[in-house]
């Protein structure tokens, strides 16, 4: 295909997408994989700031020396709005056509089908085995993921990249 091509289908495509976007239907894409984006939603960090910030308070209201200052409320202002930033940023895993993807603590980190070991799914857990690192665990206790969608979606993924799947 031309690159004039190109640029008159991107263009079109484009049109049409803002079209789409505003009768509240999906989006094509040209020339790019599709993948699947599953979110979870982080609760046990948010509760345990926020439990911690309180006993801070009261230590320190307990206290006859300490002044409450500005400063101290800045702070406490300061972990609640941490608290909030752990509740919104949602946790993802995408599964795309060659890769699994999904967000860390150091960033969003992309693992290609060749380092993946294994997968494994459990009632409540998925696994993912790399050759080298850590295991990424995907848990519905923790970040309330919905495990049986992602182990679905992932059974797919090892059957087209070949890799080994265990379900117990």
């Amino acid at each position: 295909m031309s690159r004039s091509w190109e640029r008159k289908v991107r263009k079109n495509m484009s049109n049409i997408n803002k079209q789409r976007k505003k009768q509240g239907t999906g989006q094509l894409v040209f020339n790019a994989e599709k993948s699947e984006k599953i979110v979870g939603r982080n609760y046990i960090a948010p509760i345990l700031l926020l439990l911690f910030i309180a006993l801070y308070v009261i230590l320190m209201q307990s206290s006859t020396e300490f002044q409450m200052d500005t400063m101290f409320w800045i702070t406490v202002g300061c972990y609640i709005l941490l608290a909030a930033v752990f509740y919104f940023r949602r946790p993802y895993i995408t599964i795309g056509k060659d890769y699994v993807q999904t967000r860390r603590m150091t960033g969003d980190k992309r693992l290609p089908a060749s380092n993946i070991k294994a997968i494994s799914v459990q009632p409540g857990y998925v696994i993912i085995e790399q050759h080298k690192g850590a295991n990424w665990v995907f848990s519905k206790l923790l970040n309330r993921y919905p495990t049986d969608e992602i182990g679905d979606k992932l059974k797919l993924f090892a059957q087209a990249n070949g890799i080994s799947f265990e379900q117990k």
